[in-house]
């Protein structure tokens, strides 16, 4: 139960700190009037209505590239898509930190690149789930000055019920995390890998027995996930709020976010998949209401 307790505190406090990191990147950025690098700052004067359908399409675009490039087994590909996005992502945060530096977003890609080639072609816990805290903030913020508070909110619920759906009916959500660990050797989330009671002991059997090697083989190593667009679309939300509102009101729709996905961790049962994004939705909602409710006050 102790080591249970760890690896949801592990996930949790991952999560959390990604979203202060993204708070962080989204007061960079707003302070220069979203001049984002490498041609990613947004167009003037856009619609939101126009940019909520742009990103539900495209969306919807990724995820049946997805799925054909899988049904190919194309994971050459896949990993070069993921490659891209993940250098772009960092180095958008990094430039973040580097702004004011001569050739800041030069050198952000320098540091970026080794950490995508190392996270996307070797296989390292530690790099994969460091770079995680730099992808999604790097994300959201080309995101953000897209939307309002409306359309941000809209959004938020067309994920939640496609990740419903995903989960419990088409079962989509299980099959690409599968695919992602089992044959590209990577995840779009954090991931811990950890071992149970039972399997504990039987390392500790092991190493008293003549037929360790065997034995060891036998040990299942479980992993518990939290996939990428949990952190990311709270994070976007935060950012609408953090423009609109400012940053105590962002980091009270942290604090909604966190606070639910602490409590889908309690009811949640070893060995199941679960959508996050209902259960996080609900408590940016809550958090919106407790800010509308002080603003209305005060």
């Amino acid at each position: 139960m102790k080591h249970s307790i760890k690896i949801v505190a592990l996930l949790l406090g991952m999560f959390f700190f990604t979203q202060l990191i993204g708070l962080a990147v989204t007061q960079v950025y707003f302070t220069q009037n979203d001049n984002i690098p490498y041609g990613m700052s947004p167009p003037k004067d856009i619609d939101p209505k126009t940019s909520l359908f742009s990103i539900v399409t495209a969306v919807i675009f990724a995820v049946v590239i997805m799925l054909f490039l899988m049904k190919f087994n194309a994971e050459l590909l896949l990993r070069i898509w993921f490659f891209l996005v993940v250098v772009l992502a960092i180095a958008i945060t990094a430039n973040a930190a580097l702004i004011g530096l001569p050739y800041a977003a030069i050198v952000s890609l320098i540091i970026a690149l080794p950490l995508a080639f190392i996270k996307i072609f070797r296989r390292n816990i530690l790099v994969h789930n460091l770079t995680e805290l730099l992808i999604y903030p790097g994300i959201a913020v080309i995101f953000i000055p897209l939307l309002n508070l409306w359309t941000v909110a809209l959004l938020l619920i067309l994920i939640s019920l496609y990740d419903m759906y995903a989960v419990w009916h088409s079962g989509f959500m299980q099959k690409m995390a599968k695919y992602q660990i089992q044959k590209l050797k990577l995840f779009s989330g954090f991931f811990v890998p950890y071992i149970g009671k039972k399997e504990r002991d039987m390392i500790k059997n092991a190493s008293k027995s003549k037929r360790k090697k065997t034995r060891l083989k036998k040990i299942k190593i479980s992993l518990a996930i939290l996939g990428g667009g949990d952190v990311v679309f709270p994070m976007i939300l935060a950012g609408v709020v953090f423009r609109q509102f400012g940053l105590l009101s962002a980091f009270m729709v942290t604090l909604g976010a966190t606070a639910a996905l602490s409590f889908l961790f309690y009811i949640s049962k070893k060995g199941k998949f679960y959508p996050a994004m209902p259960f996080i939705t609900a408590g940016c909602f809550i958090a919106l209401g407790i800010i509308y409710t002080l603003q209305y006050l005060y």
